[in-house]
């Protein structure tokens, strides 16, 4: 068995290599060049330095594995389209071709995410269609689904889709990071009280159903969500990541009504004015904080055992114990 996993120098992917390599796996990760591989040292894993873009790495890449896992993606709330495009989309069509080439292959799993569903106003199974609703994200991971799909009908490729909610741990950029730094700054806001549950899946949890799913026969050709199914609340999340750095707990609550409106006034201005960053808050953000996330698991559980071994407060912990290791005044 040979893995190759894309993504490795970023969040989910870096984690699922190492628990891989932990298992004795023969693993091969994608990274781009020139990134901090530190996180990867002391494992056994085959590196290649390049990316999506170059179909001739992707076919050394791909060469004798028996399965794939590909994290790699734009996963920003706010980037221009062409990154989006670039990673989400075009990168997946050149490593589905680059695996169509590859004999071996026993599995493709694709990781998508629940923002496919277009932020409906009910979490829904995976039967729900893929609704692009024009925010670049949503709409960068469902064409670039729509991808994998298509290698699957055109040159028969073993595909699995997992689609997680809201992935945190340590390492995590937006949901942990991010966070954290507006917890500090005084400028975290939630929505509506932050009464919606986050559909929050600590990246363990996350990275072991990835590989469960990868490696099991009934999971061929279908698509499965994946959340710790804890019903956290946002409030209870930024809370408790407050109370877990000794930072005053987040004050600012916005109703979902003007938050919108507001996304989109800020957003214009960034966008017209050239600026720098992110704007303080987007409609993708708004989207994620004032809708249930806590999207149904059942499926999962079913085909391949899926069971979150990692509470939340153990997440919790860890998450903060990385943060204060690693970010200076936390």
């Amino acid at each position: 068995m040979l893995v190759l996993v894309t993504g490795a120098s970023g969040f989910l992917g870096a984690r699922v290599a190492k628990l891989l390599d932990d298992r004795g796996v023969e693993t091969r990760v994608l990274v781009r060049r020139g990134r901090d591989l530190r996180h990867l040292s002391g494992t056994r894993l085959q590196i290649i330095e390049s990316d999506l873009s170059n179909p001739e790495s992707l076919s050394r890449a791909v060469r004798g594995v028996s399965h794939i896992i590909h994290c790699a993606a734009c996963s920003t709330d706010w980037a221009p389209w062409g990154v989006f495009f670039d990673s989400n989309v075009r990168g997946v069509e050149n490593l589905v071709r680059a695996a169509a080439g590859e004999s071996r292959l026993q599995r493709f799993l694709h990781v998508s995410t629940t923002d496919v569903y277009g932020y409906p106003e009910h979490p829904c199974d995976e039967s729900h269609p893929l609704a692009d609703v024009g925010l670049p994200y949503n709409r960068s991971k469902c064409m670039g689904e729509e991808r994998v799909w298509g290698g699957a009908r055109e040159f028969g490729l073993p595909i699995t889709v997992v689609r997680p909610a809201t992935i945190y741990g340590p390492r995590g950029k937006a949901f942990v990071i991010d966070i954290t730094k507006l917890i500090r700054q005084r400028t975290m806001a939630v929505i509506d009280g932050g009464l919606r549950p986050g559909g929050f899946c600590y990246v363990d949890n996350a990275a072991n159903a990835i590989i469960e799913a990868a490696t099991h026969a009934r999971t061929q050709g279908h698509a499965y969500n994946l959340a710790d199914a804890t019903g956290v609340t946002w409030r209870e999340y930024v809370d408790a990541l407050a109370d877990a750095l000794d930072q005053r707990r987040p004050w600012i609550n916005l109703p979902s009504r003007l938050a919108f409106p507001l996304a989109r006034a800020t957003e214009s201005a960034h966008k017209h004015l050239h600026l720098s960053g992110s704007p303080l808050l987007t409609r993708h953000a708004i989207f994620l904080l004032s809708r249930n996330q806590e999207y149904p698991i059942e499926n999962a559980r079913r085909d391949f055992g899926f069971a979150p071994e990692i509470s939340f407060a153990e997440g919790m912990a860890r998450t903060a114990a990385w943060l204060r290791s690693e970010l200076p005044g936390t």
